[in-house]
């Protein structure tokens, strides 16, 4: 079975748009394990204008499966890592004023950097996974760097998906079956939602572990969070 961790960035959208502590993000964190999702991810970023540093630290004692902080490698957000220790720490090349992640690694371009962040997330027991693209060079790059994970960016699989063009899966297969044959762990997240998760599961071997959030919040205004949880854990079975 593929793992879920609930990426809870919209939660602390949503707090923020309105100030104080509704909704609360710790509790919402300490809900989705309750409901089974087997981790919880965030990502900072710089500007703090979704999850705040202090929110990464706070949740350090509330998150009992795995805790997953994702973002760009710069000395800010290495330290915050490096001081809350999560379970895996996942790198993305997102800009400061991304709206979300768009692009993976240029695993090549950036093998020494890469190189040397994972090295020091490693040295302090922290498991590492590079976002990148469906790209067999950039897969066989990841590896170069000594990173135990890499994690599939998802969108373009879903917006074929969302066209009824089922190939667009391949790429994703193709570079999931490479990752296996040299070892490293395969995740994937970034526009999967109950429509399109059971259909990319079961074209993508070795499937660890799914990163979603948006979608999953979106669909939990309609269907409630307990029951999206469970309905996600189905479909990964």
């Amino acid at each position: 079975m593929s793992k879920l961790s609930v990426n809870i960035n919209k939660i602390a959208t949503l707090r923020n748009s309105r100030g104080g502590n509704v909704p609360d993000l710790l509790k919402v964190a300490a809900d989705v394990q309750k409901f089974g999702a087997q981790g919880v991810t965030i990502h900072p970023r710089p500007d703090e204008r979704h999850i705040r540093y202090q929110d990464a630290r706070d949740l350090v004692p509330i998150v009992y499966t795995e805790y997953n902080i994702e973002g760009n490698p710069v000395p800010k957000f290495i330290d915050l890592v490096l001081e809350t220790k999560p379970t895996q720490v996942t790198l993305v090349p997102d800009a400061d004023d991304a709206i979300t992640s768009n692009a993976g690694w240029d695993t090549v371009k950036h093998k020494s950097f890469l190189q040397e962040v994972i090295q020091e997330f490693q040295r302090n027991g922290i498991r590492t996974s590079i976002f990148v693209d469906p790209v067999l060079k950039m897969v066989e790059g990841a590896k170069e760097t000594g990173t135990e994970r890499i994690e599939l960016y998802t969108e373009a699989f879903a917006h074929e998906y969302g066209l009824g063009n089922l190939q667009g899966i391949k790429p994703y297969a193709d570079a999931a079956s490479v990752a296996n044959s040299l070892g490293l762990g395969v995740n994937a997240g970034h526009d999967l939602s109950l429509d399109n998760i059971k259909f990319f599961k079961e074209n993508i071997p070795g499937l660890l572990e799914v990163s979603i959030g948006h979608a999953l919040i979106a669909e939990s205004l309609y269907l409630g969070l307990e029951n999206v949880i469970n309905m996600y854990l189905q479909k990964l079975k």
